[in-house]
């Protein structure tokens, strides 16, 4: 590579992260360390398992640093600041780092962002592009301060999302920032770094951690908003309705329906089609009844899960 091998510590967690340190890894600089959050337990048998960024760090050989916290744990900043780093880069770590930390690397840390910043600050900025209609999405190499998603911006990269679940977009915005972090490390190991822009905090859009109410589906909404809040938030936190009985369904999947007219949530034939706000209509596609198996809606309509004229709410 040209310039200067930088002195790398990659700070991650999810499989969001995974690109970036492999990226890292093959660009030719040299990560010395890895941070990600300890092993927790997981899955029905709740057995502890360590991270995607865990795993593929030690698979590189990587030593791998989880402490529980930085802010309540002297010992874990001293230990980050004598690994004398000429950079760290945050991906979807999960902890809050301190201005101490922030400090520690010779050229501080970068953090891969998966939103346009300043839109979509905060915990959940994919389901939320989705979720509100954005027509692009994109990835932010900023420049990371204490304050929360605030830093200055680096360098942007974006897309169009039209249509895209977020299963298909985090893949998407991942690749996009292994891609985007080694143009970053490249450009402070050649001594040009990217000039920094401040974010203009009026134009910020938090996206708060999501919650399982926020996937209830409301059908006096437009078959559009339905259609993008059903391709948020699968698969966590989950779309729902209730049926007449009171019963919850999951909503997996749909698309806009011809514009029709009936009360909202109103099953209008066995397709089945559903009335929603604005004279508009969304179609089920593939749905989960409660204590059942995910099936296509075709499926559940003959199992008589839905009847034309019944109501959803």
């Amino acid at each position: 590579m040209a310039g200067t091998s930088l002195r790398v510590v990659f700070m991650g967690t999810p499989d969001f992260a995974v690109p970036a340190l492999e990226a890292i890894v093959a660009s030719g600089h040299s990560v010395i360390a890895a941070y990600s959050q300890p092993p927790r337990p997981k899955g029905r048998g709740q057995q502890i398992q360590k991270s995607p960024v865990h795993l593929a760090a030690e698979a590189h050989g990587i030593p791998v640093h989880a402490p529980l916290s930085f802010k309540r744990d002297p010992q874990a900043v001293a230990e980050f600041a004598a690994l004398g780093a000429d950079i760290a880069v945050v991906a979807a770590y999960g902890l809050i780092l301190p201005q101490s930390v922030l400090d520690a690397p010779r050229h501080g840390c970068l953090n891969i962002h998966a939103s346009l910043l300043p839109r979509w600050r905060g915990a959940s900025p994919v389901q939320h592009a989705i979720w509100k209609g954005d027509e692009v999405s994109g990835v932010t190499i900023m420049q990371m301060e204490a304050g929360l998603d605030t830093g200055p911006m680096l360098l942007k990269e974006s897309m169009p999302i039209a249509g895209l679940t977020t299963q298909r977009l985090h893949d998407d915005l991942s690749a996009m920032g292994g891609r985007l972090i080694i143009d970053a490390l490249s450009a402070f190991a050649n001594g040009k770094p990217p000039a920094p822009e401040r974010q203009d905090d009026a134009k910020t859009i938090y996206a708060p951690l999501l919650k399982k109410e926020d996937g209830l589906i409301d059908w006096t909404q437009a078959a559009s908003e339905i259609d993008a809040q059903v391709r948020a938030l699968n698969p966590w936190p989950g779309t729902y309705a209730r049926l007449a009985s009171g019963a919850r369904v999951k909503i997996l999947g749909g698309e806009i329906a011809s514009p029709a007219t009936g009360r909202p949530g109103e099953v209008l034939d066995r397709g089945p089609v559903i009335a929603c706000g604005d004279g508009t209509a969304y179609r089920l596609l593939r749905v989960q009844p409660e204590n059942g198996k995910a099936m296509d809606a075709a499926s559940a309509v003959n199992g008589g899960l839905f009847t034309a004229g019944s109501v959803l709410s």
